[in-house]
């Protein structure tokens, strides 16, 4: 997908509409830039886990992992699903995974040679 190209056409409304798409953005970065949150949202494009789930995997205390999920909800990139005292955490939509796959792919698979 390309890039658009801003130009001195562009109207008042499509530039308000970039404004917005661009704190959107930015908002979306913010949260998923701390490596707790990313290491989440890792787990959670395999699936659904419980809280406990994500304390074990991530090998953090409950306080911590239901901080950065509080975050993660706050941004509406996880959703919260209660079963008795339990409380299970998926991803909203598919935009956590497709920036996931991108970051693996910049930062996590091995040079060709």
């Amino acid at each position: 997908m390309a890039l658009p190209v801003i130009s001195e056409e562009i109207t008042d409304a499509e530039m308000d509409l970039m404004v917005d798409n661009a704190c959107r953005a930015s908002n979306f970065l913010k949260a998923i830039s701390h490596e707790g949150r990313l290491m989440i949202l890792c787990h959670l494009v395999t699936g659904e886990k419980s809280v406990t789930e994500l304390e074990e995997l991530l090998s953090a205390r409950q306080a911590a992992v239901s901080q950065q999920l509080a975050r993660l909800r706050l941004e509406g990139l996880v959703t919260p699903r209660r079963e008795g005292k339990t409380i299970y955490y998926s991803l909203t939509d598919d935009r956590p995974k497709r920036i996931l796959e991108a970051i693996y792919e910049l930062f996590c698979t091995l040079p060709e040679k």
